[in-house]
């Protein structure tokens, strides 16, 4: 089997809040995919999409209770092509909304720092080089 495309599915609590604070960070909208109940987010183009739809509207999709974003249901990672990019990324996050999670982490071939964005979903962003992995 082949995966084509992944969709994650969040909730948030403003559909327009998080269009706002997705593309101040420098992703695009696949609008095909977005209403005044969700945003699609294109995190890479014919890959990876973050559909983050309103609360009520995820709901309809589970029976299961929602995480009200002061619980961690799961870490989300993003892969950078560099050590900039992760400094600038969580950067753009923490003024424009989001909040910083933990420190920086250098951990030789793997740099990485995180952000939560305004609805509290946890973002590490990272990069790495997996060419300077310490050998045993």
């Amino acid at each position: 089997m082949e995966i084509t495309d992944i969709y994650v599915n969040l909730p948030v609590k403003d559909v327009q809040k998080a269009r706002e604070f997705w593309t101040k960070l420098g992703f695009s909208i696949n609008e095909q995919f977005s209403d005044e109940k969700a945003i699609c987010v294109v995190m890479k183009e014919n890959h990876i999409y973050t559909m983050f739809l309103h609360e009520d509207f995820f709901k309809t999709f589970t029976d299961r209770p929602v995480a009200d974003g002061q619980t961690t249901q799961t870490l989300l990672a993003i892969g950078v092509k560099s050590r900039d990019e992760v400094d600038a990324m969580v950067k753009t996050a923490t003024e424009n909304g989001g909040s910083e999670y933990s420190e920086p982490r250098d951990h030789g071939w793997m740099y990485q720092w995180a952000f939560a964005d305004p609805d509290g979903h946890q973002w590490e962003v990272m990069h790495g080089d997996v060419s300077q992995i310490p050998s045993e």
